[in-house]
């Protein structure tokens, strides 16, 4: 009976904002793009917050308190997850490896300390030919001409850095 006491003073907008700002929270986890699900979906749950509130006084309260048991709840998720204590459900531990038959991105560390020359303007990406092999490039920041000399100097995965020679 407790149950129904509660809900005696809960109005019909509440429970529909409350119920709509859940779906949208929920869409935008399934939904990739741009945080729109979301977003209506934390403003609708704050204005169930306002319309459940007896004053605003009281809605800003509401707010600021689950706001702040939010965040420590996350940054205790964070200490966890840097521990190592995150269950096992949680996080994916079988990897793609090589040993295994996965194969990845193409192996750029061949070109480490290659020259080339540059086939559009980087700003600061760009592409650059490397003896017939075109790869698309990044610079450390600074612009590079069409047609200028450029030499691997880093190479991360598929990400090839390059830097002008000079003379």
């Amino acid at each position: 009976m407790a149950f129904m006491d509660l809900l005696i003073g809960v109005s019909w907008i509440s429970v529909v904002l409350f119920v709509v700002g859940m779906i949208l929270v929920i869409a935008e986890m399934f939904q990739p793009g741009f945080g729109l699900f979301g977003t209506f979906g934390v403003l609708t749950l704050i204005g169930c917050i306002f319309v459940t509130a007896n004053t605003v006084a009281e809605g800003v309260i509401l707010t600021i308190a689950i706001t702040i048991i939010l965040l420590i709840l996350f940054f205790v998720f964070l200490i966890l997850l840097s521990r190592g204590k995150i269950p096992g459900k949680l996080i994916l531990e079988q990897a793609e490896k090589k040993e295994d038959g996965y194969v990845g991105t193409a192996d750029y560390s061949i070109f480490l300390g290659k020259t080339g020359l540059v086939t559009t303007l980087c700003r600061p990406v760009g592409s650059a030919d490397f003896n017939g092999k075109r790869l698309e490039v990044v610079t450390t920041g600074e612009y590079i001409e069409q047609g200028a000399s450029v030499e691997v100097i880093e190479v991360e995965g598929n990400r090839v850095v390059v830097r002008e020679v000079k003379g």
